[in-house]
């Protein structure tokens, strides 16, 4: 364990250790099949005790700033993974190119829809803005792992991107996929159709038409 960051990580602790409800706990827990653990603590207050700890700690020093999300992720209760993606997204506008490897550690690591959908459609989402000659190496790689989440994560991190969507990609990934058994794989084609229909209904009604086959 690294000490700086574990240093770092203390008062968050103290926050979510003295804001524990065991009872909502347990709901939380079986609401996740029972894959992961809890303080208890929903997102409408989670969200501010980690926007007061920001306040008052600051985001990690870069030299840190992996340790730190790395720390968070291997912590047994949920909520810390909450918080470490909340300091993902903080930091994610000023983002050095390398932070890709970050993203894609924790897509990997205790990988349930709740983590994925955040880092895929917000973070990855956010960082091949910035960095566009990533897209295609990592996402085909993404593709070609054969993991699941890493696939979901190569279909959703256009998620929001509205008009400047790259279609062709798009299509070719869900195309690719499309016979897949797997429910997340499934569930993620058909929310970025949704979600893009927001936006071009008229290729999205003929991208259907065109695959006949699709779930």
């Amino acid at each position: 364990m690294n000490q700086e960051a574990e240093d770092y990580i203390k008062p968050l602790k103290m926050l979510f250790q003295g804001n524990a409800n065991p009872e909502k706990a347990e709901q939380m827990s079986k609401y996740m099949r029972n894959l992961s653990i809890f303080y208890g603590i929903p997102a409408t207050l989670s969200r501010p005790l980690v926007k007061e700890f920001l306040k008052d700690s600051g985001l990690p020093e870069p030299a840190l700033f992996n340790d730190v999300i790395k720390e968070l992720w291997k912590l047994d209760q949920r909520e810390y993974q909450y918080a470490a993606m909340l300091i993902m997204e903080k930091a994610m506008k000023k983002a050095e190119k390398e932070r890709i490897h970050l993203y894609e550690w924790t897509i990997l690591g205790k990988s349930w829809w709740d983590t994925i959908d955040f880092i895929s459609g917000t973070l990855v989402g956010c960082h091949m803005r910035l960095y566009p000659e990533l897209i295609l190496p990592v996402t085909q790689k993404w593709m070609d792992s054969g993991n699941i989440w890493l696939q979901r994560s190569s279909l959703l991190f256009q998620l929001k991107y509205k008009k400047d969507t790259d279609t062709e990609l798009m299509a070719d990934y869900i195309q690719e996929l499309k016979v897949s058994k797997e429910f997340f794989i499934r569930k993620a084609i058909g929310w970025v159709l949704r979600e893009y229909s927001k936006t071009n209904p008229e290729w999205v009604k003929g991208f259907i038409n065109d695959n006949p086959d699709l779930s």
